[in-house]
């Protein structure tokens, strides 16, 4: 008897010796894996189960802390960041992605071999070579990049081959669920997965990643990441509104109108071909609000807390569930129509649909704010002495709603682009209930300005613009101004009177005077018009024409 349990002894050994010596997926992929965690899941589509042998003579396994790390990478090491579109919605597809972020002064090139960079310079200084590894020259192995070659380091760690062509320099491990999934890659990879037979609730994926090192693969990185699959709708809701100062504290204004934006998180686009219906509650005894469009607005008409709630209904196509089973009859009963009716109902119907929902719920507090401000009067001060530089101007304010507590202007270019340094100044308690104030700003050198004018207080900010013309008040540009208008009117004079002699010149008869007098009447005529505009050009020396004492009551 001793001697057969030293056999059955021997043979268990025997057994367990392939066990410890032959590494697995999940030994080299999750550090803490229950017992039974594959039964838990479905099958992933391309996915293989973490029970399967892992090549570790070409894949080596190293434990963290192990110093082999520290020379995994020339110049440093290599960080693995993971994201995804999470959460999910069941159903729907999530997509994860790995990006590789190298040490200092290195980077990935067109070819995918990875180079130092120009001009940069790292702890150790610039690098005299060009490649940190070349990959398309095949320096780091004879064999890689070659389709041709059939060895058989040109596999996956459990031992299929990889995809022609296999021109990419990392291999990504990706793992979840008890599953794994093997892809060649670059810098970055991406991969997806549809979430139908994933389990609810948060999920764990790892990545592990090798680079090729001759004939073999030295691990570079690993990272994990927690993701999310839900069964309902992944629902925000951003809400804005006019003249509230900040929106992100929940507080709004009454009387004036809430925007409400529905965001649905579906970046795989699952419920495009669902019809969607959104339902508001705004707690304000307004009642139910049922709509189709993702926007809505709504109008507080008191203050107070109010309690929001959103309902997402989305109507999704899916399978339609079999008929469930009819009970065994006890005697063949006769066909009648009523049973080809019934046995008609339980066909399945094309167009069935899976109901999701999503839920938003946010408090909100309505307070009265400043609604509206207008600018009703423009005025320039009057300066007691001039200031060639510098213009005041008064701008008389209304405002309804709130009192504010503070006025703000900002003075730009006519398009209102570039401005100035914003003035703000407290505004005077002595207001009381009514909204009216004057106020006054400087304006430097004549032209045309926008100004945008602001009254704000706590909970509030109301803005309006206006064009304000600064004309000149510089002496020496009125002096320049008014003996251009006089030199103007000179020529103007001199021109006038050269016409007029030519004119004279042109129809003047020698004749008497007394046998004449029709030429006196047009003499006359010429006198008067010479008169006329000697008297608009020059009028102070009408005292000293000679046509003024010589013939006085002509005119």
């Amino acid at each position: 008897m001793e001697c057969l349990y030293c056999f059955l002894g021997f043979l268990l050994l025997a057994a367990g010796l392939p066990l410890d010596a032959a590494k697995r997926f999940h030994d080299v992929l999750s550090n803490e894996r229950p017992s039974g965690y594959m039964r838990e899941h479905n099958q992933l589509s391309g996915w293989s189960s973490d029970e399967n042998d892992w090549n570790e003579k070409l894949y080596p396994v190293w434990k963290r802390g192990d110093s082999r790390w520290k020379s995994s990478w020339k110049g440093g090491r290599v960080q693995a960041v993971l994201t995804s579109d999470s959460p999910a919605l069941v159903g729907s597809t999530i997509t994860f992605a790995v990006n590789l972020v190298f040490p200092r002064c290195q980077k990935e090139d067109a070819s995918g071999n990875i180079v130092y960079e120009k001009n940069c310079r790292n702890d150790t200084g610039a690098s005299p070579d060009l490649y940190v590894y070349n990959w398309t020259a095949g320096t780091e192995d004879s064999d890689w990049g070659n389709d041709t070659s059939e060895g058989h380091h040109n596999v996956f760690p459990d031992g299929k081959p990889f995809p022609r062509p296999w021109k990419k320099n990392f291999v990504y491990v990706f793992h979840t669920l008890g599953q794994y999934f093997q892809k060649l890659g670059q810098c970055s990879v991406t991969i997806s997965i549809n979430t139908a037979n994933v389990s609810l609730g948060p999920q764990i994926m790892e990545v592990t990643v090798y680079r090729r090192h001759r004939r073999a693969y030295v691990p570079i990185a690993k990272v994990k990441d927690v993701y999310v699959v839900t069964d309902q709708i992944p629902v925000f809701v951003t809400m804005s509104q006019k003249n509230n100062r900040n929106s992100s504290d929940e507080t709004f204004l009454r009387d004036l109108p809430i925007t409400f934006s529905v965001l649905i998180h579906d970046p795989s686009h699952f419920l495009n071909e669902s019809a969607i219906y959104y339902k508001w509650n705004f707690g304000d005894n307004t009642g139910l609000f049922v709509s189709n469009n993702h926007t809505l607005n709504h109008t507080y008409v008191l203050n107070g807390t109010f309690s929001l709630n959103l309902t997402v209904q989305a109507e999704v196509p899916g399978p339609c569930p079999l008929p469930s089973p009819r009970p065994p009859k006890t005697t063949p009963p006769l066909v009648t129509a009523g049973d080809s009716t019934l046995e008609l109902r339980e066909i399945p119907d094309e167009s069935c649909h899976i109901t999701r929902y999503g839920y938003f719920k946010a408090t909100i507090t309505i307070v009265e704010g400043i609604l509206e401000v207008n600018i009703i009067q423009v005025t320039d001060v009057p300066m007691p002495r001039p200031q060639p530089d510098n213009s005041l101007v008064d701008f008389v304010v209304t405002c309804h709603g709130s009192i504010p507590t503070e006025v703000c202007t900002i003075i730009s270019d006519p398009s209102c682009q570039i401005t100035q340094n914003p003035v703000c100044d407290p505004v005077a308690m002595e207001l009381g209930d009514t909204c009216l104030l004057t106020v006054r700003r400087a304006f430097s050198g004549s032209g045309t300005y926008c100004m945008n004018l602001t009254l704000g207080n706590d909970a509030s900010l109301a803005l309006t613009s206006t064009l304000v013309s600064i004309n000149s008040r510089d002496p020496a540009s009125l002096l320049r101004t008014a003996n251009g208008i006089l030199v103007s009117l000179g020529c103007l004079a001199i021109l006038v009177t050269v016409i007029a002699f030519l004119m004279y010149k042109k129809h003047k008869e020698y004749k008497p005077i007394e046998n004449s007098p029709g030429i006196v009447i047009r003499g006359k005529g010429l006198n008067v018009f010479l008169n006329h505009a000697k008297t608009l050009f020059f009028p102070g020396n009408q005292e000293k024409d000679p046509l003024l004492k010589n013939q006085p009551g002509i005119l």
